[in-house]
């Protein structure tokens, strides 16, 4: 009976330590920044789900590209509606590994540099990407942060020649989650 008890307790303690390397949120902060001498467009989102597990690595984002909101609302009608075609492709997804998550202790306070690689989907194509991004843990909550560009001739976006002048061909893309354990 003992022994029974025993390894229901040990039972029971794993399922908790597997479901607390699960990380989530819905606030993750996604900006862009395309800058010519002409124009400068910046766009950010602050309604992004992220899943992290740190028993595999594996990461996944999701956004609403109508979620992404400007300084000016002609900026974000044109970005809905002629450039990301958001009825059309309504979301923005990565799925990917971090690639040396075993470095990742929840367990402590502090920053680690990893690499982060996978999937990019926007406008409905689907890219390999690959970047450096920080870890930080803090009381058990995690901070992602990354920075990267994509060029947006890469995903189908047209840039009419109209205007192309003032829109930059290369876009950096921010990244900043705070994750909580998921319960």
């Amino acid at each position: 009976m003992y022994k029974l008890v025993i390894g229901a307790f040990m039972l029971l303690l794993s399922i908790q330590s597997v479901s607390a390397q699960k990380h989530f949120t819905k606030t993750g902060h996604i900006s862009f920044y395309s800058d010519t001498p002409l124009e400068k467009i910046e766009g950010h989102n602050k309604s992004s789900n992220c899943v992290l597990d740190l028993a595999t690595g594996k990461l996944e984002f999701a956004t609403l590209v109508k979620g992404f909101q400007f300084e000016k609302a002609l900026m974000q009608e044109h970005f809905n509606e002629n450039y990301m075609e958001s009825d059309k492709f309504p979301k923005a997804t990565f799925k990917g590994q971090i690639d040396n998550y075993t470095k990742i202790d929840v367990t402590k306070n502090g920053k680690t540099n990893v690499k982060v690689s996978g999937d990019l989907t926007i406008h409905g194509v689907t890219k390999k990407v690959s970047t450096d991004a920080i870890i930080t843990v803090s009381n058990g909550k995690i901070d992602a942060d990354a920075t990267f560009s994509i060029l947006v001739a890469d995903y189908g976006i047209d840039i009419p020649a109209l205007v192309k002048d003032q829109i930059a061909k290369s876009v950096k893309i921010k990244i900043d989650a705070t994750l909580e354990p998921l319960k």
